[in-house]
């Protein structure tokens, strides 16, 4: 850290030694001890610090790196999409299909319709009819065998 010289080091305790005496040299010591434990630990916490801060920016680079790769690649499927689609119409209509006569077109056939409120309902049914059965066969004393999970 500092550039002391063992000779120099040997001057600076013999001057110590004088100046503060043979009784107070020891507890000084251990203060001085103790404060350069504190100075080390605080330069480690700073240079923690300042790594944790140089990561997160490279992450916040990384991340603006994806973000554009991610939108230049949505842009070039739309694009190829459209490109494609395009194609398709005009071979449709070229060869007379579904998409020139009027008629409905492949991309906009209506998806088959699902009635979730009527499964749902089946499913609350079951549940309540397995309630009643267990509270049954608890009320005449029958006991269930355990069921296993897979």
């Amino acid at each position: 850290m500092f550039d002391i010289a063992f000779s120099e080091m040997i001057i600076m305790a013999v001057i110590a030694l004088v100046v503060v005496g043979p009784e107070r040299l020891p507890k000084l010591a251990r203060q001085v001890g103790e404060w350069m434990g504190k100075l080390q630990r605080y330069v480690a916490d700073v240079k923690t610090d300042i790594n944790r801060q140089m990561e997160l920016e490279e992450l916040r680079n990384l991340q603006k790196e994806v973000k554009s790769a991610a939108s230049d690649l949505e842009t070039s499927m739309r694009e190829s999409i459209s490109e494609a689609k395009s194609d398709f119409d005009e071979v449709s209509s070229a060869l007379g299909g579904p998409g020139s006569s009027g008629g409905p077109s492949v991309a906009s056939a209506p998806a088959p319709a699902t009635d979730w409120e009527e499964i749902y309902e089946n499913r609350r049914t079951r549940e309540r009819i397995r309630e009643r059965r267990i509270e049954r066969e608890k009320s005449l004393g029958r006991s269930r065998p355990k069921r296993r999970l897979h």
